[in-house]
């Protein structure tokens, strides 16, 4: 206990530096120094908080233990008490600090990017599609984070075929990421006549954004198509060429932005989309081993890959994964993922914490 202790604390004296240095006025005009400082800070606070608790806790139960072996029986009685009740709470801060202190993924911090594709059903999987879109976006600003449209097609009777939206937010990727994969649906279609239940399905990715060192990319390696941009935004939209498609020719991934009216504009944000994918692939290729924890693959859209179903008829959501049963079909669809987001946060952390206990 006091090994872990000594880790929460030397955590906590670098917070302090760190809340030091975000006063520096040199810091303060590199923002991009900047923004990493507040992370670390924002990231840093509840393990340094925390640690003043555990100090708290551990300094009253050695007190206690003092107090038990004396040899004055009123203290001796008052002592014994008292290290019962403090051997609880030292339990529970010692198991908060385990997890405070679990293995980070340094891509949790990341801006995300986020695709929903329609799968197998037709029209009823792009309308599915454009309800699990509408959800991730009430979701994200539930939590006061900020969300921009990089790329949308409409399905052919409403909903969407595919949607390409940038998440900015602190820890976004780290709270998303589990998210990635088959989401199906059983309803019974508008369309439906004979009231049957339908199954279809659509693809969600979550894709940390890539920062410029992380990604090298070669002017020489892209070929940029410019074209006239389709969809709102009036005549100034049909007139010029804004539109902009980046093709990655040793790798042939291909992104497309048109939703802004400036040229310029849609291709900073399809640079970012390119680079987010070109990460995406190089760690996929050098984390092949650890694909299962560290992220969910999205898979080939089919139903039987579903990692989620949302069961209109019974208001029911199930995550496969976690067996995990919830019937407020009707509240998670508005946006309150938390339910189904933190438990498979804790799963993964129990696992963790779980492989940890078996190397030591």
């Amino acid at each position: 206990m006091e090994e872990l202790l000594g880790k929460l604390e030397s955590i906590q004296d670098r917070f302090r530096e760190v809340e030091k240095s975000i006063g520096d006025p040199d810091l303060i005009s590199d923002n991009n120094a900047y923004r990493d400082a507040m992370r670390e800070y924002r990231r840093l606070e509840p393990i340094a908080e925390h640690a003043t608790k555990f100090r708290q806790v551990w300094d009253d139960l050695t007190q206690a233990k003092e107090w038990a072996s004396s040899d004055d029986a009123e203290y001796r009685e008052m002592g014994r008490e008292e290290v019962g009740v403090l051997q609880d709470k030292i339990e529970e801060v010692v198991q908060t600090a385990r997890e405070m202190l679990l293995p980070r993924d340094e891509t949790d911090d990341r801006d995300v990017v986020l695709e929903v594709r329609a799968g197998t059903g037709g029209d009823e999987a792009a309308l599915f599609a454009g309800e699990l879109l509408r959800m991730y976006i009430r979701h994200i600003e539930s939590k006061g984070w900020t969300h921009t449209f990089v790329s949308s097609s409409e399905g052919t009777s409403g909903g969407v075929k595919e949607a390409v939206v940038n998440l900015s937010g602190d820890g976004v990727y780290g709270w998303l990421k589990f998210e990635s994969g088959v989401h199906r649906v059983q309803r019974v279609p508008s369309t439906e006549s004979q009231g049957r239940v339908h199954t279809s399905a659509a693809t969600v990715a979550i894709l940390p954004v890539a920062e410029e060192v992380d990604v090298e990319l070669k002017v020489s390696d892209l070929r940029r198509d410019t074209y006239r941009a389709s969809g709102a935004g009036g005549q100034h939209v049909n007139k010029t060429d804004s539109a902009i498609r980046l093709t990655h020719l040793p790798s042939g991934i291909v992104v497309e932005c048109q939703d802004e009216r400036s040229q310029h504009k849609n291709k900073a944000r399809a640079m970012s989309l390119l680079q987010a994918k070109l990460m995406d692939e190089a760690t996929q290729a050098q984390h092949q081993e650890e694909s299962d924890n560290r992220r969910k693959l999205v898979g080939s859209g089919d139903r039987s890959e579903k990692i989620r179903t949302y069961n209109y008829p019974q208001g029911r959501v199930t995550d496969h994964r976690i067996k995990l049963t919830l019937y407020n079909l009707a509240e998670v669809m508005s946006g309150d993922l938390a339910v189904v987001i933190q438990p498979l946060i804790n799963e993964y952390q129990a696992d963790l914490l779980a492989g940890l206990a078996e190397d030591d």
